[in-house]
């Protein structure tokens, strides 16, 4: 595999955020039970991790914009190029001592995710793809599923939490989808199951009210492994609308029709 001189940036920002991360895992259990708990730690932890990865990014590649989950967006010098980044993609998960999290890096050009690379280090597993180039994993070449039958298939999505307005089109969705299906996980890591979907462990993946971070580095992970990913509304754009679908291209059109109910 020959990688551009970005995407080692990448991989480089990703490993060191994510030894990171691991350090403070560590630490998550025993937070647990005191009377503070442990979302302050965690939120210390996102932060650092998210400043690591701009140090390593900005310091390479200083003219490129940057947009991240914890520090906003900055305009960088060249107008055509910006990072996208979540330094801890499973929060929620990380703060209860679930290893299933991720960081997540995307870069864009004039508008188009060009790289990404999700990486899970509880797992070691380091998913990447640049435009053009296929998706990989760790050394292994990754493909989308080949199964086409819906009831042999298994979707993800998040399921919305705290009273989200898009809770009832999201229970309707499960009520279309399960009885047609093998299952449907929610694993709480919107770039792992981009991720996931890519290597052929989920058939598919839908989701609403995401972040453009959640799920940029996904989607080139997913087309460069041969997977269909539209905005879940046809015609809106997926990183500003933040509702994404996809999967393999054999079961894309019957898993749409069901999620879009037609």
């Amino acid at each position: 595999m020959s990688l551009s001189a970005n995407m080692n940036i990448m991989k480089k920002a990703a490993r060191k955020a994510g030894r990171s991360l691991v350090k403070d895992f560590r630490e998550v259990e025993n937070l647990q039970v005191s009377m503070k708990g442990a979302g302050d730690f965690v939120s210390r932890a996102d932060v650092a991790a998210e400043e690591i990865i701009k140090s390593e990014l900005m310091d390479a590649r200083p003219t490129y914009g940057w947009v991240g989950e914890e520090g906003g967006a900055e305009t960088g010098s060249d107008p055509t190029r910006r990072w996208i980044v979540d330094p801890l993609d499973g929060t929620t998960n990380f703060l209860h001592g679930l290893p299933h999290w991720a960081v997540s890096i995307a870069l864009e050009h004039k508008g188009q995710i060009i790289a990404g690379v999700i990486y899970d280090p509880a797992k070691d597993e380091m998913f990447f793809a640049e435009k053009g180039e296929g998706a990989w994993m760790n050394e292994t070449r990754i493909r989308v599923s080949g199964r086409g039958r819906m009831i042999e298939s298994i979707f993800a999505t998040g399921v919305p939490f705290g009273g989200r307005s898009d809770l009832p089109a999201t229970l309707q969705d499960l009520a279309r989808l399960m009885p047609a299906c093998a299952g449907v996980r929610r694993f709480g890591s919107a770039a792992l199951d981009l991720a996931y979907v890519a290597a052929g462990r989920y058939e598919g993946f839908w989701e609403r009210r995401l972040n453009a971070w959640d799920m940029a580095a996904g989607i080139v992970i997913l087309r460069e492994a041969g997977g269909f990913v539209e905005p879940l509304v046809p015609g809106e754009d997926i990183l500003s609308s933040g509702e994404i679908i996809g999967s393999n291209e054999v079961i894309f059109d019957q898993f749409s029709k069901v999620i879009r109910n037609r």
